[in-house]
C-alpha cells in the first residue's frame, strides 16, 4: 500500500467518497512516512520484490483456487478434501467458486492448454444458466440444522450475551448465518444503512455477540487442521461477500520478496517462529516481538507520543545490528534498551517483513465498499472474514499486536495516543506495498488502511472469534471426508452432485448418526452420558450424566470438587478446559458456557478431555 513516492501530504480535492477524510487528519500518517524515508536513506536497504511478470485472469483465479484448498479442480486429481469442501458450500459460496473456475477454464481453453472439466461436471448440475438457481437458499446454523427460517434452538437470553446490560445504542451481531447469504437478502429489508466516515473513535458502533448454547470459539480453540479449513472457507466466504455487493475482490500476483534466513529484521514470521519453537514449542507470536511489547509496557505506556517518536538513530541502528546477531543465542542485553527504541524497532519489525502483515491487495475492495457507505456492521463482517483467512502466524501476531495497542490506548490521557493516532501511525507499517501509486490513490489507501486498523482495535475482543457457521461447515467437511474414505458409492455420488440432494438428505442422515445405537461407537457409556478424562488430575476419569442445563464449567467444577475432596489444599484447575476431540472435529476447546448436551448431539462420537488451555 505505502510506497516511497509518498513523501508529502498530497494536495488533492476532497472526494465524494465516504472513505475520504481531510488530509489534515492524517498528519501522523505523513509524519510516519517522512520518518520511514529518512531511516531508509540512512543506509537501511529496502527489500525489493522479484520481477513480476504480467499475469492474466486465469492465472490469478488458479492461484485463488489453490489458496482456498481447491487445487484439485486444476490438477484433476481425485482427493477427498476437495470434494468434501465443495459439498459443504452455501449457495453464495458455490456461486463464487463457480465464477472463478469458469474464468480459469475459459482462459485455459483460449490458450489451448490442457483440457479442463466443465464447471457443471464439478458441481454436478444440469445445463442451467446459473448455479444460483440450482442450490437452495438455506442458511447454515451452528447446531447443524439446515431448516430454513428457523432460529438456533434454545438460544440463550440476554443475560448470556458476550456483553451484558445491553444499552440502546448497541447493535447485535450474529455468527450463525453466512454473511454473504445475509447480504443477498439485506437490500430487500433495507437492513444496512449508510454511515459517514468519521475519524472520531466514539462514533464506532458498539456490537454485542449473542452467545448461543454452543458458546463462542476463539481461533486458538480449534486444531491446526480445522483452522486450515476455516481459512479456506473464510476466503471463499469473503469473495462471495464482496460478490454479493458487486465488488470484485481482485488480487494482483503476489509480490515475491525473498526474506532473510536468519536474524530478526526482514525475516518472515514463519521462519522466526520455527526458530523460537526450538526454545518454546508452544509459542505463537515471535519472541522478539513479545520483548518489544514488554519494554514498552515497563515504562512507556504513559510516555507522550510513544509511537510518534523516532528515537535516537544511532542507538536504534546499534540495537538492530545486535538483535540480528545475538537474539537467537539469548545474548542480547535488553536492560540497556529504553521504551522509545523498542517502539521504533517494533514498527520497523513489521515494515521490513518480506510480506505485509495484512493483505494489502484487498484494500481496493474495502475502499469500494466504504465508498458505497454501508453500515459499520458490513465493514466489520468483511474484516472478520479477512482476519479468519489470515495464515496462522499473521492472525496470532495481529491479535497480540491489537491487544498490546489497546493497552497503549488505555493510557491516552497521558500518552496522547488515541485509537485514530495509533491507526494512522501504524498504517504504513502494517499495510505496505512496493508498487507505485499516485498521490490521490495513496491518500485513499492510507485512509482505508488506518480505518481498518481502527476497526481491529475497536472490535479486537470479537474479531478473533470464529463464526459458528464456519465451524458447522468444518464439521460437515470432516463428516464428508470420513464417508468418502469409506468408498461408499452412494455417498460419493451424493457429494458429487453436491446440491439439492445433500441439503434435503443431511437432516435425516444427521438424525440417524445421532440416534441410532448402531451408528454410535461401541461403548459401555449409555445414551446421554459422557465419560470425561482428566489425565493431569488425580481423579482421571468420570462418567457425567448430561441434562439440558449441563455446561462445560459445571463439569470442570465437579472435577475440581472431586479432586480437592478430603484434601487440605484446594487443587486449582482454572487453566483447565473441557475439549471435544474426534468425531466430526479435530479438537475444540469448549466455551465455559457451552451446553454440553447440545454439543454431544452435534458430535456424538467425540471424546471428552480436560486439559490445560493453550495460550500465546
Amino acid at each position: 500500500m505505502i510506497s516511497n513516492e509518498s513523501l508529502h501530504s498530497p494536495a488533492c480535492n476532497r472526494s465524494n467518497s465516504q472513505s475520504s477524510v481531510d488530509s489534515a487528519s492524517m498528519e501522523d500518517f505523513w509524519r510516519e512516512i517522512e520518518s520511514i524515508k529518512e531511516n531508509s536513506m540512512g543506509g537501511q536497504e529496502e527489500q525489493m520484490p522479484a520481477e513480476v511478470k504480467p499475469v492474466d485472469e486465469g492465472e490469478l483465479e488458479a492461484e485463488w483456487l489453490q489458496d482456498v484448498g481447491l487445487s484439485t479442480l486444476i490438477s484433476g486429481d481425485e482427493e477427498e478434501d476437495g470434494k468434501a469442501l465443495l459439498s459443504t458450500l452455501t449457495r453464495t459460496q458455490a456461486a463464487a467458486v463457480k465464477k472463478r473456475y469458469n474464468t480459469y477454464t475459459q482462459t485455459m481453453r483460449k490458450k489451448n492448454k490442457q483440457s479442463v472439466r466443465d464447471v457443471r461436471d464439478v458441481f454436478g448440475v444440469s445445463d442451467s444458466p446459473s448455479i444460483l438457481e440450482t442450490i437452495p437458499d438455506i442458511p447454515v446454523h451452528s447446531n447443524g440444522s439446515a431448516s430454513p427460517g428457523r432460529p438456533v434452538q434454545n438460544s440463550v437470553s440476554d443475560d448470556d450475551y458476550l456483553e451484558k446490560n445491553i444499552p440502546p445504542d448497541t447493535e447485535e451481531l450474529s455468527f450463525e448465518v453466512s454473511y454473504s447469504e445475509m447480504v443477498t437478502v439485506a437490500p430487500k429489508r433495507n437492513k444496512f444503512k449508510k454511515s459517514d466516515f468519521k475519524k472520531e473513535d466514539y462514533v464506532l458502533t458498539k456490537f454485542i455477540v449473542q452467545k448461543t448454547r454452543f458458546g463462542l470459539t476463539e481461533a486458538g480453540d480449534l486444531s491446526a487442521e480445522d483452522m486450515k479449513k476455516i481459512r479456506h472457507l473464510s476466503l471463499i466466504e469473503l469473495t462471495a461477500f464482496f460478490d454479493a455487493f458487486g465488488i470484485p475482490l481482485k488480487r494482483n500476483k503476489t509480490e515475491k520478496v525473498k526474506g532473510r534466513d536468519n536474524g530478526i529484521f526482514g525475516v518472515s514470521l514463519t521462519v522466526l517462529l520455527d526458530n523460537d519453537r526450538k526454545k518454546d514449542p508452544g509459542v505463537k507470536v515471535p519472541l522478539v516481538l513479545q520483548k518489544f511489547f514488554e519494554k514498552v509496557e515497563e515504562s512507556g505506556l504513559e510516555s507522550e507520543g510513544i509511537f510518534r517518536l523516532s528515537g535516537c538513530t544511532a542507538k536504534v541502528k546499534q540495537y538492530r545490528e545486535e538483535l540480528d546477531a545475538k537474539f537467537n543465542a539469548d545474548k542480547f542485553k535488553w536492560d540497556k534498551m529504553c521504551h522509545r527504541e523498542a517502539a521504533v524497532m517494533l514498527k520497523a519489525f513489521f515494515r521490513e517483513l518480506p510480506t505485509s502483515l495484512f493483505p494489502v491487495e484487498y484494500i481496493p475492495a474495502f475502499i469500494t465498499l466504504m465508498e458505497r457507505g454501508p453500515h459499520i456492521k458490513v465493514q466489520f463482517q468483511a474484516l472478520h472474514l479477512m482476519v479468519m483467512a489470515l495464515p496462522d502466524a499473521n492472525r496470532d501476531t495481529a491479535q497480540a499486536l491489537m491487544t498490546f495497542f489497546n493497552k497503549v490506548i488505555a493510557n491516552e490521557s497521558k500518552n496522547r495516543m488515541s485509537m485514530w493516532n495509533i491507526s494512522t501511525v501504524m498504517a504504513p507499517n502494517l499495510f505496505f506495498s512496493r508498487s507505485k501509486h499516485s498521490d490521490y490513490e495513496e491518500l485513499l489507501l492510507a485512509n482505508t488502511a488506518a480505518h481498518i486498523i481502527r476497526l481491529m482495535l475497536k472490535y479486537q475482543k470479537i474479531l478473533w472469534k470464529v463464526p459458528s457457521f464456519l465451524i458447522t461447515q468444518v464439521r460437515r467437511m470432516n463428516e464428508a471426508t470420513m464417508l468418502l474414505k469409506k468408498q461408499l458409492p452412494s455417498v460419493k455420488k451424493l457429494l458429487r452432485r453436491k446440491t439439492i440432494e445433500r441439503e434435503v438428505a443431511s437432516p435425516k442422515i444427521s438424525k440417524v448418526l445421532q440416534k441410532s445405537p448402531s451408528a454410535r461407537r461401541m461403548s459401555d457409556v449409555p445414551e446421554g452420558v459422557i465419560r470425561v478424562h482428566a489425565p493431569l488430575l488425580s481423579k482421571v476419569s468420570m462418567a457425567i450424566q448430561l441434562n439440558s442445563q449441563t455446561k462445560a464449567k459445571d463439569i470442570l467444577a465437579k472435577f475440581q470438587y472431586e479432586n480437592s475432596h478430603g484434601s487440605s489444599e484446594c487443587i486449582k484447575i482454572q487453566n483447565q478446559r473441557l475439549y471435544e476431540i474426534g468425531g466430526n472435529i479435530g479438537q475444540h476447546c469448549l466455551d465455559l458456557d457451552a451446553y454440553i448436551l447440545d454439543v454431544y448431539h452435534v458430535n456424538p462420537h467425540a471424546e471428552w478431555v480436560i486439559k490445560p488451555q493453550s495460550s500465546f
